[in-house]
């Protein structure tokens, strides 16, 4: 077991030093802190976050989301004082951490955190585009965006070489991919730009190092500033490394299958980091997101790897310190640029697209840069608070007519606010024509249903007639009468809608025609898009889905799948005929289309309580059926009466077995296929056996290994 972790972890966390090494010392000089603070706190990050964290496989260590409030920090307490500030921090993490409430932090919205990254991200872009171009940043995003025309006005030919070498090598690394595997872009980058800065002999800044690694002193003071100011800052710190931290760890928990991550360890382990690194003079400490991804990808497996990229790092500074002193800061600077860019992530602005989140995303992203992180993250919590505020009470009406009249539908939550919207829409409604209120409501307040009632009086009064019809909440019946109307069977095509509506027509014509119209009115503009989507690219289901075609069974609500998931197959009794029956090919036709053309990976067969089917081949033992192609058919379920122990107890519980050992005996079918046993055997193919207890509503699977069945979310039998 341990040979096997160091044979995977140890060249992991080489791979990561490569990449850690230059962020840390870019890092730190974006942030205004001693270069050195950047190598102890990614020192610190790998073995203290690494070893007492909660996550087995992130990387702790000198983030970019920290760079603007970290040099915030400097300039106000000076760089002693912003140590004090991280220890404190860290003991503030620490607290939070024993109290359990990380996943508090996860609260926060992705559109603040998306935006406050992508606005750090171009802070730093703008201020060491100065440095690339062999010049000092200034106090401020927007002082350095008005002097960036004049800088670039002035000749800095080696500083403007060396950067744009960097960032050349840096974006076209990735067409490298032989060497690209080995060598990460920001070493190589880093390498190159320093190789031809040292062979030119031209005269740049550099990094430096003291001549005494182990004589830095660069320790904590507690800042001579008022108590809330120091206090603002201690959270600030705490928050922001806190939530990067966490999220980082959540991402990144998706991208590998060892053990799952302990949030509230992790924040514990973050502040203990965050303790020693300040005590050390080191920057404020974070899970990293470029390192972790990093570290699952080279194959990491435990944090014996975090850990060692931490121990190699110290290594690297004592024995290479005059090497590092040979790297430009046009060089750093240009992978800060880089890293800048790569923090605007268009995927994550996409995202919160989606998710008609972009207002807080681009307020957030506006008032970093302009005010400051803290009071940028401010403005988004602000904006999305207003956001929900706004989605809570806002409410969707809407008035149509059709051949059955006119109808006003309602979805959303009925507050004062919307009344407005709401007598505006009902006034669209003539007077003495019926009409139908389609109440989909999440809340009526009293302002609203008192504007419901009062114009649903007025329009009865002037000869026309208003049916109202309430989905899953009765708000404005309880409201009116006092107490909650009786229950009321729903047709299941309505709740499915889902919509409630009354007089559904006898015939099965009408009927037929009613369920058009509402999938036309409510469910087509909720999976239209899907559909068409569907339609553009053609259907890649996963799973072959064989069941019974008795109508209570409904696979795609009993599964929680949509259009496009589920190749289905329902025939009486879901049964498979056993491979090289020549008289019933539909079934055969179905496996060979789902094996070789839509390559599924699964196929299930569903059985179910109380199958007509199977009921009616136990009666034909001593009531032979009167119909013989169900006669024929039935006796591909002939095995499943075999297999079934004798009629012991009663008839309910011996059909119930019936229909159980029926899935198990359709599996073993499936396996005298030749293609579905190949792909079974190479792992490229699963059979899953379910069973669906109709009263119960309760899905059983098939445990392979006990061949029993065992309900959902209970424990497997032993």
């Amino acid at each position: 077991m341990w040979r096997e972790r160091l044979r995977a972890d140890v060249p992991a966390s080489l791979v990561v030093v490569l990449v850690a090494l230059p962020l840390s010392l870019g890092i730190a000089v974006a942030s205004g802190a001693p270069v050195l603070a950047g190598l102890v706190s990614a020192v610190v990050g790998g073995v203290v976050a690494g070893a007492l964290g909660g996550s087995a496989v992130q990387v702790s260590g000198p983030a970019a989301g920290l760079t603007l409030i970290v040099a915030q920090t400097v300039a106000t307490f000076g760089w002693r004082g912003a140590c004090a500030i991280t220890m404190a921090a860290g003991l503030l993490q620490l607290l939070l951490g024993a109290a359990r409430v990380a996943r508090a932090a996860l609260a926060v919205s992705p559109a603040i955190m998306h935006g406050m990254l992508a606005g750090v991200g171009v802070v730093i872009v703008l201020s060491q585009l100065h440095v690339l171009l062999g010049d000092a940043p200034q106090a401020s995003a927007l002082a350095n965006l008005r002097a960036l025309p004049g800088e670039l006005l002035h000749n800095h030919t080696p500083a403007v070489f060396i950067g744009v070498l960097t960032l050349a090598v840096l974006w076209g690394w990735r067409l490298l991919p032989q060497v690209s595997t080995y060598v990460p872009a920001p070493l190589a980058a880093v390498v190159i730009g320093t190789a031809v800065a040292a062979l030119t002999g031209w005269e740049l800044q550099r990094v430096d190092i003291p001549g005494d690694l182990l004589a830095f002193d660069a320790g904590p003071v507690w800042p001579d500033a008022t108590a809330p100011t120091i206090l603002a800052a201690v959270g600030a710190v705490a928050l922001v490394a806190s939530v990067e931290s966490l999220l980082c760890a959540v991402a990144v928990d998706r991208m590998h299958d060892g053990p799952r991550v302990n949030l509230d360890r992790e924040l514990a382990g973050q502040g203990a980091a965050n303790v020693v690194a300040g005590a050390l003079g080191g920057l404020p400490v974070a899970g990293v997101i470029v390192r972790s991804t990093t570290n699952v990808r080279a194959g990491a497996r435990s944090r014996l790897s975090t850990v060692l990229h931490g121990v190699w790092i110290l290594a690297l500074v004592l024995a290479a310190a005059p090497v590092i002193e040979l790297i430009p800061l046009p060089a750093l600077a240009a992978l800060l640029v880089y890293t800048g860019v790569k923090m605007v992530n268009l995927t994550h602005a996409q995202q919160v697209h989606q998710h008609r989140e972009m207002p807080v995303y681009l307020l957030t992203l506006a008032a970093v840069v302009v005010l400051g992180l803290f009071e940028g993250v401010l403005v988004g919590m602000v904006c999305a608070l207003l956001l929900s505020v706004w989605r809570l009470t806002h409410a969707t009406v809407r008035a149509y007519h059709d051949e059955h009249g006119w109808h006003v539908a309602v979805e959303g939550s009925l507050t004062f606010l919307a009344v407005p919207k709401l007598t505006r829409v009902l006034a669209q409604v003539p007077a003495g024509t019926p009409v139908a209120v389609e109440l989909n409501a999440d809340f009526m307040d009293h302002a609203a249903v008192t504007a419901l009632h009062d114009w649903r009086t007025g329009h009865e009064r002037g000869g026309g007639t208003v049916e109202v019809h309430e989905l899953h909440h009765h708000w404005y019946a309880e409201a009116i009468t006092g107490q909650r109307p009786p229950a009321r069977k729903v047709h299941p095509t309505a709740w499915l809608l889902p919509r409630m509506h009354r007089a559904v027509p006898s015939g099965a014509r009408e009927r037929l025609t009613r369920g058009a119209r509402l999938f036309h009115r409510h469910g087509a503009r909720r999976v239209g898009p899907l559909l068409a989507e569907l339609a553009r690219t053609g259907q890649q289901p996963t799973q072959l889905f064989i069941t019974c075609a008795d109508s209570r069974i409904v696979p795609s609500l009993i599964t929680a799948t949509g259009p496009g998931d589920l190749f289905t197959v329902r025939n009486v009794g879901n049964l498979v005929p056993r491979h090289g029956d020549e008289h019933d090919g539909s079934v055969h036709a179905a496996v060979d289309f789902a094996l070789q053309v839509l390559n599924v990976r699964t196929i299930t067969v569903c059985g179910h309580s109380g199958c007509g089917a199977l009921a009616a081949l136990l009666r034909s033992d001593t009531h032979p059926a009167p119909m013989p192609h169900l006669r024929r058919w039935l006796r591909h379920a002939m095995p499943s009466m075999h297999r079934t122990a004798p009629r012991t107890a009663s008839p309910s519980d011996h059909l119930t077995r019936l229909c159980q050992q029926n899935v198990i005996q359709q599996l073993e079918n499936l396996m005298t296929y030749p293609p579905v046993a190949e792909r079974v055997h190479d792992g490229r193919l699963e059979l899953v056996g379910m069973y669906f207890d109709i009263a119960a509503s309760q899905i059983h699977l098939l445990d392979p290994h006990h061949h029993a069945f065992t309900p959902v979310d209970s424990p497997a039998p032993r």
